[in-house]
C-alpha cells in the first residue's frame, strides 16, 4: 500500500514538472514570436520545411508568404533560400522557396539558394556562408512554433539576428509544438549537457 502512495506521489510530481516545463516552452517560444520586426534588414534566411513534390506545404508556405511580405515592402534585402530535398521532394526546399517568391513579384536578383541543408542547425551553417560581408543586419523567417530554438542556433553559430515569424496553421498547431518541445529539449541537452 505504501509503495504504491510513493509511485503515485511520484507520478504526479513528474506531471507537474512536466506541466511546468511545457509552459516554460510555450513561453520562451511566445516570447520569440512576439517582437516587433525590424525594417530594411540586409537579409533574409527563410528556413525550408518539407515539399510535397514541388509544393510546399502549408506550413512552409506560411514561411514564403512572410518573407514575400516583407521583401516588398524591403526591396533591398537579399534573400537566402535555405533547405536542401528530401525524400518525396521533386526539387530542393530552397527552390521551392525560390519559385513561390518569384511568383509573389520578388526580383530573382535578390534571392540565393542554398540547398545543402538537412536539418535546421545546417540551415543557419551553411546559409551563414552566403551574407554577403558587409550585411549587419539579419532575419530568420519560420513558423512561430520553431523560431525560438532557430535563433538560438543561429545565434549560437555567432550570427546577431531576429526573428520574422510566420503563422503556424491551425491544423498543424498541435503536431508542430509537441514536437518542437522534444526538439527544444534534444537542444538543450546538446548544448548545456552533452
Amino acid at each position: 500500500m505504501k509503495k504504491k502512495k510513493r509511485i503515485g506521489s511520484i507520478f504526479r510530481i513528474l506531471v507537474i514538472l512536466g506541466l511546468i516545463y511545457a509552459g516554460f516552452l510555450q513561453y520562451k517560444i511566445s516570447q520569440s514570436s512576439n517582437v516587433d520586426t525590424p525594417k530594411n534588414a540586409d537579409y533574409l534566411i527563410v528556413l525550408g520545411a518539407r515539399v510535397k513534390g514541388t509544393v510546399p506545404t502549408l506550413a512552409f508556405a506560411s514561411r514564403i508568404n512572410a518573407a514575400a511580405k516583407y521583401a516588398l515592402e524591403n526591396q533591398d534585402t537579399i534573400i537566402i533560400a535555405s533547405g536542401g530535398k528530401g525524400s518525396g521532394e521533386e526539387i530542393s526546399e530552397a527552390e521551392s522557396i525560390k519559385r513561390e517568391l518569384v511568383k509573389q513579384g520578388i526580383n530573382e536578383s535578390m534571392i540565393m539558394l542554398e540547398d545543402r541543408s538537412t536539418d535546421t542547425y545546417e540551415n543557419i551553417h551553411f546559409s551563414k556562408k552566403l551574407i554577403p560581408r558587409e550585411a549587419k543586419s539579419g532575419l530568420v523567417v519560420t513558423n512561430t512554433f520553431h523560431l525560438y530554438r532557430a535563433l538560438s542556433i543561429a545565434r549560437d553559430q555567432g550570427l546577431d539576428v531576429q526573428g520574422l515569424p510566420a503563422k503556424t496553421p491551425l491544423k498543424a498547431v498541435i503536431k508542430s509544438y509537441t514536437r518542437e518541445y522534444l526538439a527544444i529539449t534534444k537542444f538543450y541537452l546538446k548544448r548545456y549537457i552533452l
